[in-house]
């Protein structure tokens, strides 16, 4: 398929899916808007439903600090499955694992 019929299939299923209209209605809205906004990109976010952009900061930093504690919680998890088995092994001899 050549470069202008890829741009046309590529256009139609944008109409045909309803972005060209949802971008359209945000970008008048904005158009529209009597105190522009510091950020426009910010301003589209949040039209098309999205978190702005300190929003979104703040999810990454909460997510890395969940992540941390996630981590720090399965090696607790892990070390104390090590214990667990240690106890049970040195009481029946034997070699099953419990986690």
């Amino acid at each position: 398929m050549d470069r202008e019929a890829k741009k046309e299939a590529f256009r139609k299923y944008l109409e045909s899916s309803g972005v060209l209209d949802t971008l359209t209605k945000v970008l008048v809205a904005l158009y529209e808007e009597n105190d522009k906004p510091s950020s426009a990109v910010e301003f589209v976010q949040q039209k098309l439903g999205g978190p702005s952009i300190s929003d979104y900061e703040k999810l990454k930093a909460e997510k890395l600090d969940l992540q941390l504690k996630y981590n720090e919680l399965l090696e607790t998890h892990k070390e104390t499955c090590r214990q667990l088995d240690e106890l049970k092994n040195s009481k029946n001899g034997s070699g099953n694992n419990t986690c």
